[in-house]
Order: C-alpha cells, then sequence, then structure tokens
C-alpha cells in the first residue's frame, strides 16, 4: 500500500471528520431527494393512466349520448364522476350530457350536470361555461333570481363580456331596461370589433332604442 505524505494525511483526516459529523445528515438528504424524485414519477405515471382510463369513460359517453338512452347516459355520467371527477374529461362529459339533455327537451336534466361543473370543476373555463349555460336554463324557467347568483363573483377575462351579455338578458325578461342596457354596452365594448356575436348584442341594444358604445338613447 503506497504511504500517505502528510498533506494527504491530513485531507483524509478531514474527509473523516467531516462524515463523522455530516454524514448522517447528507445520507438523510439523499435519502429524501430519492423518495421524492420516486414519488415524483409515481405521480406522473398515475396522472398519465387516469387520463388514459378517463379518455375511454369519456368515449363511452360519447356513444351512449347517441343513442338518446337519458338513463344509461345519466349513469355513465355518475360513473365517471365517482371515478374521475377530478379530471378535465370527466368535466367534458358532464357538459356534453347536459347539452343533450337540452337538445332532447329536457332542461330540468340538465342542470345537475353543469351545477356539478360549476362547483367542482378544476378548469375555470369549463366552469365559467358551465355557469352561463346554467344561468340561461334557470333564465328560461323563470327564475331570475338563481340566474343571476350563478352570473355573480369572477369569471376569466375571456368570459366577461358573455357575462354582462346573459346578465342583460335576465334583466330585461324582468322589465329593468335600464340595467339591460348597461349590461349590453358591457358586452358591445368587451366583444371587440371582429367578434361576429356583436351583431347580435347590436339588436339587443337597437331594440332598446340605444346606440352601440354611446349608452344613450337615439
Amino acid at each position: 500500500m503506497a504511504h500517505l505524505d502528510l498533506e494527504e494525511q491530513e485531507q483524509l483526516d478531514q474527509l473523516k471528520h467531516f462524515w463523522k459529523q455530516y454524514g448522517g445528515l447528507i445520507s438523510w438528504a439523499l435519502i429524501v431527494l430519492v423518495a421524492v424524485y420516486a414519488g415524483w414519477n409515481g405521480w406522473q405515471y398515475w396522472q398519465r393512466k387516469q387520463a388514459v382510463q378517463a379518455t375511454a369513460l369519456y368515449e363511452e359517453v360519447e356513444r351512449i349520448a347517441g343513442s338518446g338512452d337519458a338513463a344509461r347516459l345519466d349513469r355513465a355520467l355518475g360513473d365517471m364522476k365517482d371515478k374521475f371527477g377530478g379530471t378535465v374529461q370527466a368535466q367534458q362529459a358532464a357538459l356534453l350530457v347536459a347539452a343533450v339533455h337540452v337538445a332532447a327537451g329536457r332542461s330540468d336534466a340538465a342542470r345537475a350536470p353543469l351545477q356539478w361543473v360549476a362547483e367542482h370543476g378544476s378548469d375555470e373555463g369549463y366552469k365559467a361555461l358551465a355557469r352561463l349555460r346554467l344561468a340561461g336554463l334557470l333564465l328560461d324557467a323563470k327564475s331570475y333570481d338563481e340566474a343571476l347568483k350563478q352570473l355573480s363573483g369572477s369569471f376569466p377575462a375571456e368570459f366577461e363580456a358573455l357575462v354582462a351579455d346573459r346578465r342583460g338578458d335576465i334583466y330585461l325578461a324582468q322589465g329593468k331596461k335600464a340595467e339591460a342596457g348597461a349590461e349590453y354596452q358591457k358586452a358591445w365594448q368587451g366583444l371587440g370589433e371582429g367578434n361576429n356575436y356583436r351583431r347580435v348584442v347590436d339588436v339587443k341594444l337597437a331594440s332598446l332604442g340605444l346606440t352601440p358604445g354611446a349608452g344613450e338613447k337615439k
């Protein structure tokens, strides 16, 4: 064995001293890092697996939607909410089921899936869409106060104009023309020049005798 010189022996002694003092801490830190890395990989795998399974079940909901079987459709959605309630696919499925019910004239049945997305959805865009559609159903049912409640609180910026427009519809149905006009003006300004829906708001403002963007009667 090669004989160590004094400098090498001193360095070795320092290393031994350092490891004796901090070796346990370093070992635990490495164990924690390995555990975190393994946990992260496991989480990623679980997320991918959930997404694949949720997509398959969403496709099943789509197939049932085409059959017109309302009972099977609701059961499939319930199954999806139970198993994959936190996924985007579950929110998409609920919106699809609600749309199928509305198209079939089952507006009351459409409320529950929309309410579920509005209350439990993880995607702010889907939650906003559900609240808007639910407010529309409540408006049709003349439940004006409940409809306005769905439009209270914050919305993503890209939905604000549509919320104002829907709020204007509710006020108009209540006979509150001044409030309706103010909301339509907000919607008109928020939609921007290139938005085709702005023409619809133009008509609504004109029916109230208002000039778009001015907020004053002609």
